[in-house]
Formats: C-alpha cells, sequence, structure tokens
C-alpha cells in the first residue's frame, strides 16, 4: 500500500493494515487538514517506508508533548504525523493513501469540538477529549 502527497514527491510504503485508525476532531486536527476532522492510521515504524524530503512542522499536543506533521515541501499535502504517544510507530494521513476500502476508525477522539453533523459510527471508542479523556 502506498500513501503519497499531491504531486508524488513524498511517499510511504506500507507493509500490511494499521494497528489502528483514528478520528480525530481537535481544532488543531481541523486546522492541519483544511477539513472539519482528521484520520490517522497508525502503523509501526518497520512497517513504513519513507521516501522523499519533508517539511516538519511541530507543535505541542494536549499532553504538552510535540505533535510532529511532516508534509511535502513542494505541494504542502500533510503526509504523515509522529507523537509522543506512538514513539515507535507513525500515523499516516488516510486521505494520502486514496484507498475508498481503507479501513475505518475505531476511535473517535476529541468529540468535545465535532462538528454537530458529523458522525463517526465505525468508532468502537469515543472519547470527548483525547484517548483518555
Amino acid at each position: 500500500m502506498r500513501a503519497t502527497c499531491q504531486c508524488g514527491d513524498l511517499t510511504v510504503m506500507l507493509d500490511g493494515q494499521p494497528e489502528a485508525v483514528v478520528a480525530c476532531h481537535c481544532i488543531a486536527c481541523q486546522r492541519r487538514t483544511g477539513s472539519v476532522f482528521g484520520v490517522l492510521a497508525f502503523y509501526p515504524d518497520e512497517r513504513a517506508r519513507i521516501d522523499g524530503a519533508a517539511t516538519r512542522f511541530a507543535r505541542p499536543g494536549a499532553s504538552g508533548d510535540a505533535f510532529e506533521t511532516f508534509f511535502c515541501p513542494v505541494c504542502g499535502s500533510t503526509v504523515y504525523v509522529r507523537t509522543a504517544r506512538h514513539p515507535d510507530g507513525i500515523g499516516i494521513a488516510v486521505g494520502a493513501i486514496g484507498d475508498p476500502l481503507f479501513p475505518p476508525p475505531v476511535r473517535s477522539i476529541w468529540e468535545n469540538t465535532m462538528h454537530g453533523w458529523v458522525s463517526i459510527s465505525s468508532a468502537e471508542q469515543h472519547c470527548p477529549r483525547g484517548r483518555s479523556g
């Protein structure tokens, strides 16, 4: 499986299915994606191979630890993220995979800032704040 930016200069080759797919409704993810939520598929590092240059943007997450976004310096597409919560893993932007049959989110977080018309019916866990909140 392959995740890629719009122009194709930044790609991530993925081996197998993700460990988890998470929909996040926090304001930062809304701003990061330009949409009303972000969806990330989490893989262990050894099952993801990055090819191409990425620009890194880091911001503090709710825990105070860094949330790092990596995007293509040519077209600006976010392709992957790294978080302190998953130090040996990578979160892949599901939209960068571009597969309508990709597994749906199993967790929906930060629902306290979710838009009222959004529903993530596939999620087994619904959290008003982060995963633990």
